[in-house]
């Protein structure tokens, strides 16, 4: 009687383990559906136009069609340097980077006054290791706009990858002082890149502390000492000799920090 109640049993058991996988089947299958398709640049356009549409993709990270709209946009103003600009930092967002320093330098052509274009310049250095030809670039650009916080943020990083912190942190104290937010801000409608190391941040985030610290801004310095703790900065008590700390370790919130110490980040 049981061996018959199975054989009845049976085919209703593996036609709901069917029914299952099929519906499981056709649930690992479904995909989004597609986003929305950009239109193609309106040759009626004007440049303005065709710059503000580039701009509005570009913030939305949408390079390769922002790129269509800035060449479109060249297409009709072959000497816009601004614009030549803007399709550079596209190409720079997507790592395409001899594309880019061929818009920046054609761009610095345009306009031998267009301070941003020498820095994004910098940038195309950095990212190729070239710091010496960054650092000059940046250098340029200073020439052309001396008070920009950007300009010296990026020459510090770049003598941070040489290996030159004194250096770097001169950079950064400038950089802070013009505007204490500059390292911890970036934009994606901008028209000067930013870099910033990606290489040993622990110490990194050290030498930006000390500059903070040097300027009186302790609630960065500690915020910045705090990230150099979770990312393992080995020399992490060079802290209580370095004199740029003097202020910060009279600081409560010092004493809390170096005795309560961060969990380490993992990698």
């Amino acid at each position: 009687m049981r061996r018959l109640s199975l054989l009845y049993t049976l085919p209703l058991i593996l036609s709901a383990f069917t029914a299952q996988a099929q519906l499981y089947s056709a649930e690992q299958v479904e995909v989004a559906p597609p986003a929305p398709r950009v239109d193609a640049p309106s040759p009626t356009a004007t440049v303005a136009e065709l710059e503000k549409r580039g701009d509005e993709l570009r913030a939305v990270k949408d390079y390769l069609d922002a790129i269509d709209y800035f060449q479109a946009a060249m297409n009709k103003d072959p000497h816009n340097a601004v614009v030549m600009n803007k399709m550079g930092l596209s190409y720079l967002a997507i790592q395409r980077y001899v594309v880019a320093g061929k818009c920046f330098r054609n761009a610095t052509r345009l306009d031998r006054t267009f301070a941003e274009a020498y820095n994004n310049m910098g940038a195309i250095h950095y990212f190729q290791k070239s710091y010496g030809k960054a650092i000059h670039e940046y250098e340029t650009a200073l020439k052309l706009r001396p008070e920009t916080a950007t300009f010296y943020g990026n020459m510090g990083a770049a003598f941070f990858a040489k290996k030159e912190p004194d250096q770097a942190m001169a950079a950064y104290i400038r950089a802070l002082q013009l505007d204490p937010e500059v390292l911890n801000h970036s934009s994606r409608v901008g028209i000067a890149g930013q870099v910033t190391p990606q290489e040993e941040r622990a110490f990194y985030d050290y030498i930006v502390a000390k500059a903070y610290a040097k300027l009186g801004l302790l609630d960065l310095s500690l915020q910045h000492l705090r990230k150099a703790m979770e990312e393992q900065y080995k020399d992490i008590n060079k802290v209580y000799k370095d004199s740029e700390f003097a202020e910060l370790r009279k600081d409560p919130r010092f004493n809390d920090l170096m005795t309560n110490r961060p969990p380490v980040i993992p990698d």
